[in-house]
């Protein structure tokens, strides 16, 4: 028999991405992070505030970020201006600033009583863990996507280690500064993270009137 004649396989399940966003996801605009902000404060979500903003700010992978210690961002029980943590994928260290509305969203969580006598930033409430789960943090992350009204599949983890650097670079065009503050090795996987294509380097380049 010829494959011509052959039945049509086709799968009991669909596809485990049919209706997802696959692919890069897109960071967050400055309209966003104003918009869940507010939210948070109004609510009185010092932890989730806290959570947001440090994402922000730390551009940290989801793993560091949910594995910060009190003593990481934390001096004389005062939020440090600048912090450096080692990187689990690298094993390097990075840098990153602490903004004034961070360390203030800081500062009222520490103050919690939650907070009392835990060695992480963001214990779990799940007595099996020490510190929230990065899927507990992607959970969460969905639910701040969903309160201002986005599709969660175009957003994850990585939105939040993208927001501030993409506004940087798409206000300097400087990737090596963004290659600092994400911490990576090489110039191209700064490239790869930022999507940056010929059409970017066209756009800035059209800005420089010589």
């Amino acid at each position: 028999m010829t494959t011509d004649f052959l039945p049509v396989l086709r799968p009991d399940h669909p596809a485990w991405n049919k209706g997802r966003i696959i692919g890069q996801k897109r960071p967050l605009l400055p309209k966003h992070v104003w918009s869940i902000r507010v939210r948070l404060e109004m609510s009185e979500n010092k932890r989730d505030l806290a959570l947001f903003n440090m994402a922000i700010d730390s551009k940290l992978r989801g793993c560091d970020l949910v594995g910060l210690k009190v003593r990481d961002v934390f001096v004389a029980g005062r939020a440090k201006d600048r912090a450096s943590v080692t990187q689990s994928k690298t094993g390097k260290p990075v840098r990153f600033e602490i903004t004034e509305n961070t360390r203030q969203s800081l500062e009222r969580w520490i103050a919690d009583p939650e907070m009392i006598g835990c060695e992480f930033l963001w214990p779990s409430r799940l007595h099996a863990s020490e510190h929230l789960s990065t899927r507990q943090y992607a959970r969460i992350l969905r639910e701040w996507i969903l309160s201002i009204g986005l599709e969660p599949s175009g957003y994850g983890t990585r939105s939040m280690r993208r927001t501030k650097v993409a506004q940087l670079y798409k206000k300097t065009g400087n990737l090596r500064a963004v290659q600092l503050l994400l911490g990576h090795t090489k110039m191209d996987s700064t490239v790869r993270y930022l999507g940056v294509d010929l059409d970017d380097v066209l756009a800035l380049s059209k800005g420089i009137d010589l």
